[in-house]
């Protein structure tokens, strides 16, 4: 059997488990392929549980009393060994697609399709799922349901496809050589960017991205942020807002970080935290050292970073500066709540 073969089969087997459960149920299939110390990661306001029990009753139940009839579509799926700490990890990003009957975190429901993008990093140890990291985009659904809570965004948020290439999923491992060639172009892209980091620049000349990244990639961000496209739109709309507009800029490291073939991924708890001196988000500026916690899934094409889906947990980075957009949007829209 090839390295990752019982690894992602065990979360293959959880994924599927999980689509044919229901809200009265799904207590059962994560104690059925969890540890018994359990530990999960999520958005705000979930953010760390312990236990199946617990993250069934705080997160799972409630998104399936919601987002009805939900299945998991999948654009990508790879394991790996995480470079971190050594244990088998396998990430799958896409999206959650159901009916949106029922309010969820004071969102209203719009009774229609809505996609809930996510990324979900599970670590299989002795045959059980040991850790999950899911990151979903919570304002990404606030926009389909007609409650953007932000100023208007330099990029474009929609309904992001999955990799130009469409060979994502990675059910048969890939050739070992290709993910190491992968993750040590992402090692080194993260290297530079921390080097800017260090050295106070709030800018960044383009031939710094240049080295790793593709002239004509494309930035799938966070609603809030949207995505863009080119190394020159990416820097205006992107990259230049948040190195200009955010001081005290420090990379925290991550938890996860693996490849497998073309792509790579990781995510930090926090992965960096930073003071907003005004104007990312189009926001005013605060006194506070925020916390961010961020997934990065890259795609590779020859030497170079070609796609980048991101996910950043705003809701969060801006509740820490005392601007809870879910409360907020509860008290405003939903009040009934």
């Amino acid at each position: 059997m090839s390295k990752y073969q019982a690894a992602k089969t065990l979360v293959r087997d959880y994924f599927e488990a999980l689509e044919n459960s229901s809200p009265e149920t799904v207590a059962d299939v994560l104690n059925k392929f969890t540890g018994d110390n359990y530990l999960w990661r999520g958005v705000y306001p979930f953010r760390e549980q312990r236990g199946a029990e617990t993250v069934a009753e705080i997160f799972w139940q409630p998104l399936m009393q919601s987002l009805r009839h939900m299945q998991r579509r999948q654009d990508i799926f790879i394991g790996g060994t995480n470079e971190i700490s050594g244990e088998q990890w396998v990430m799958s990003m896409g999206n959650f697609m159901g009916l949106f009957d029922a309010d969820w975190l004071g969102i209203p429901r719009t009774r229609k399709i809505a996609n809930l993008r996510y990324a979900e990093f599970n670590c299989v140890e002795d045959g059980k799922i040991s850790q999950t990291g899911l990151f979903i985009d919570i304002i990404g659904l606030m926009v389909q349901a007609g409650v953007y809570p932000l100023p208007p965004s330099t990029g474009v948020y929609f309904n992001y496809p999955g990799p130009r290439t469409h060979d994502g999923l990675l059910f048969d491992d890939a050739p070992e050589e290709e993910g190491v060639a992968t993750l040590a172009l992402v090692n080194k892209m993260v290297d530079d960017l921390s080097a800017l980091n260090k050295s106070g620049s709030m800018g960044c000349p383009p031939e710094v991205l240049e080295k790793t990244w593709s002239k004509n990639m494309i930035w799938y961000g966070p609603a809030g942020i949207g995505a863009t496209y080119t190394i020159p739109r990416y820097q205006e709309q992107h990259q230049l807002p948040f190195r200009n507009n955010l001081d005290d800029k420090v990379f925290h490291g991550h938890v996860c970080r693996f490849a497998e073939g073309n792509f790579a991924c990781f995510f930090g708890w926090p992965n960096l935290s930073n003071r907003p001196i005004g104007g990312f988000l189009g926001l005013p500026g605060s006194d506070v050292n925020a916390q961010m916690q961020v997934v990065d899934v890259y795609r590779r094409e020859g030497d170079k970073l070609a796609e980048n889906w991101v996910l950043i947990d705003l809701p969060y980075w801006l509740k820490q500066q005392g601007l809870d957009v879910l409360d907020r949007t509860q008290k405003i829209l939903n009040p009934s709540l």
